[in-house]
C-alpha cells in the first residue's frame, strides 16, 4: 500500500498485493485472476473520523463518503439505498428459543434488494472514471439494479439473463428500458456471452468481483450492523452466498473499523447459506479446499443463489474461516417454509434467498451449533414480491 496513485485509497490484488491505478478503470488482475480490493488510508482518517459523526448525517449510503472510493461528490448516484432497518424478530425468536434475533431487511432498497448498494457505489465510480456504456450478467436483480441506476445517470445498461429468471425481474429491465439478452442456461452461460459482447463492443463489464467496487457499496452493510449494536458486533452473520459480495465486504467493513478504532478485534462468526441444488461453498468449506469447483446441474428456486460459481472463491473461503464460521445448504422445501414462517410471524415477505438464512439457522440449531444466548442476524436480501407467479393460495 505504498504507492502514490491515489491518496485516499490504493487499489490492490489480495493474493500477489499488486498495485493498480485506481484512477482509471480496472478489472481484476489477470495473472492471479482474482478480484481487486480497495484499501484506504486509515491511519489518516483514523483521527479524523469520529463513529458519532456518521449518525448526525442524513441517511443513506453516502453519509459514509469517506470510506466509498468516489473522489467527487458530484458523481454519489443515487435512489435512497442503505440505511434498511435492522429488525428484532421478537416473535420468531421466542418460537425457536433466541431472544437475540435480529433481522437485517434488504428489501428496502431500491428496487427491492441489496444489489442496490453495491450497483450505487460501482456505476458512480465508473462515471467519475469517464464510463457510460455497461454490461452485467446477472441471476436477476443486479441486472435490475444496473438498468435503474444506468437510468438515472443517462447512460446505457445491457443486461444478460438466464431464459427463467423470474418474469418480474425481468419486466424490471425492460420497463427501465435496458437492453436485455436472455440467454438458455445459468448465469454462468450469461457471463460467457456478455463477455464476448463486451470485448467486441467496449462495454465495461460490471459482473460481480469483476470490477472493483460493488464490493465497496455492500461492505455498508457491516458498517450499519456495527453502528445499530452501539459499536459491538453480533455473535453470528448468516447471509445468502451467491456470488458472494456481501460476506466479503461485511467482513473488510469490520477490519477497516477495527484500524479506525471504531470496534475491538471480536468477530461474528460468519455463515454462508446456499441451496441444497446450488452449493459450491458449502461444498468446498466443508472438503477444506482452498478453491470452490464449479457446481454441476445448479437447480433451486432461489435465482440469486444458482450461482455455479464464483470469481471470489478464495475471499469467502478465507471469511468463513477467519471468522470460524461455517456454510451450510437447505432445501427448496425447507426455504419454502421459511418463507412462510417469516411472513407470517415477522410481517416479512422475504425472496427465497433470505428465507434460505432461517433454513440455515434451524439446521445449525439443530446440530447443537448455535447457542441460544448469542446474538444473531439473518439477512433477508430482497423482496419476495419479485417471486410471485400468481399461483399461491391465500
Amino acid at each position: 500500500m505504498s504507492s502514490g496513485f491515489n491518496a485516499r485509497y490504493t487499489l490492490e490484488c489480495p493474493e500477489c498485493q499488486r498495485e493498480f491505478d485506481p484512477l482509471t478503470p480496472q478489472t481484476y488482475c489477470a495473472q492471479c485472476n482474482s478480484p481487486l480490493l480497495t484499501y484506504f488510508n486509515l491511519a489518516a482518517l483514523r483521527g479524523a473520523l469520529q463513529r458519532e459523526e456518521f449518525s448526525k448525517r442524513g441517511r443513506g449510503l453516502w453519509r459514509w463518503h469517506e470510506l466509498l472510493p468516489v473522489n467527487d461528490p458530484h458523481f454519489q448516484l443515487t435512489l435512497g439505498e442503505g440505511d434498511t432497518p435492522l429488525l428484532s424478530a421478537n416473535r420468531l425468536g421466542s418460537v425457536l428459543g433466541l431472544p437475540q434475533l435480529f433481522i437485517k431487511d434488504e428489501s428496502l432498497n431500491p428496487t427491492g434488494t441489496f444489489k442496490a448498494r453495491g450497483m450505487a457505489v460501482a456505476l458512480a465510480k465508473a462515471l467519475e472514471l469517464g464510463l457510460r456504456e455497461f454490461v452485467i450478467p446477472t441471476a436477476g436483480n443486479a441486472g435490475a439494479a444496473l438498468a435503474f441506476y444506468a437510468d438515472r445517470a443517462g447512460c446505457q445498461a445491457h443486461i444478460f439473463m438466464p431464459a427463467d429468471t423470474p418474469s418480474l425481474i425481468q419486466y424490471e429491465v425492460r420497463m427501465a428500458g435496458a437492453d436485455l439478452q436472455l440467454v438458455d442456461g445459468l448465469i454462468s452461460d450469461a457471463a460467457r456471452l456478455a463477455a464476448g459482447e463486451a470485448a467486441r463492443s467496449g462495454w465495461f463489464d460490471l459482473s460481480t468481483f469483476k470490477e472493483p467496487f460493488r464490493v465497496e457499496g455492500k461492505k455498508i452493510m457491516g458498517y450499519e450492523i456495527a453502528e445499530a449494536f452501539a459499536w459491538e458486533l453480533p455473535d453470528v452473520i448468516l447471509y445468502p452466498t451467491g456470488g458472494g459480495t456481501g460476506l466479503v465486504g461485511m467482513w473488510k467493513a469490520f477490519a477497516e473499523m477495527e484500524t479506525l478504532g471504531w470496534i475491538g478485534a471480536k468477530r461474528p462468526r460468519m455463515i454462508s447459506v446456499q441451496a441444497a441444488g446450488c452449493a459450491p461453498v458449502v461444498r468446498a468449506f466443508h472438503e477444506g479446499a482452498e478453491r470452490i469447483q464449479p457446481w454441476e446441474g445448479a437447480s433451486t428456486l432461489a435465482a440469486g443463489l444458482r450461482v455455479p460459481s464464483l470469481f471470489a472463491d478464495r475471499l469467502v473461503l478465507r471469511c468463513l474461516r477467519e471468522s470460524h464460521g461455517n456454510a451450510v445448504s437447505v432445501s427448496e422445501e425447507a426455504i419454502l417454509s421459511a418463507q412462510q414462517e417469516l411472513a407470517r410471524l415477522e410481517g416479512i415477505l422475504a425472496a427465497p434467498e433470505g428465507a434460505a438464512t432461517l433454513a440455515g439457522l434451524k439446521k445449525l440449531m439443530e446440530s447443537g451449533e448455535i447457542n441460544e444466548q448469542e446474538k444473531i442476524v439473518l439477512f433477508n436480501t430482497g423482496t419476495g414480491l419479485k417471486y410471485y407467479q400468481g399461483n399461491h393460495g391465500s
